[in-house]
């Protein structure tokens, strides 16, 4: 099992680069406005990366082995990660020059977006939403005793 001691995204895009260029290469499924991107990689608390990857396929979130308490599953079985979002389901892959790796898939395939720029902010978006605690619910305000005026259907 491969570790990544640093920041993964240049190995990411370095691999899915090639496999753009050759596996992908001209499959339908692809979307011709889309690079190979690598966005938002950061460190867990348990040391592991999470992160977007952007392919003119798909744009997946993914997790990627920091140390070596990883769980050890068998590829396409499926692991949920716990984020301070909230847990996520994700499958496993592997990939002979990457090693194991988890995947969450957000668009697949890609077709919604126009442009690069676009497909980037959304993904930037998915990955930095990872990291962010859940927006609380607003508590209600203290409801006020009615008066007479309330009583009659008049403004207090």
């Amino acid at each position: 099992m491969k570790i990544w001691l640093d920041d993964p995204s240049t190995d990411l895009v370095a691999v899915f680069a090639e496999i753009a260029r050759t596996r992908m290469a001209d499959v339908p499924l692809c979307n011709p406005a889309l690079q190979v991107e690598a966005l938002g990689f950061r460190r867990r608390a348990d040391g592991h990366w999470a992160g977007a990857m952007i392919t003119p396929w798909a744009i997946n979130l993914l997790c990627l082995p920091g140390n070596a308490d990883w769980p050890e599953l068998a590829a396409c079985s499926k692991y949920d990660w716990q984020f301070p979002s909230g847990n996520y389901e994700f499958t496993v892959a592997d990939e002979a020059s990457l090693g194991i790796y988890h995947l969450c898939s957000l668009f697949s395939p890609a077709f919604d977006f126009a442009s690069h720029d676009v497909a980037r902010l959304t993904a930037l978006a998915a990955a930095e939403a990872l990291f962010a605690e859940p927006l609380a619910v607003p508590a209600e305000a203290p409801a006020r005793p009615a008066g007479r005026r309330a009583f009659l259907g008049l403004r207090p």
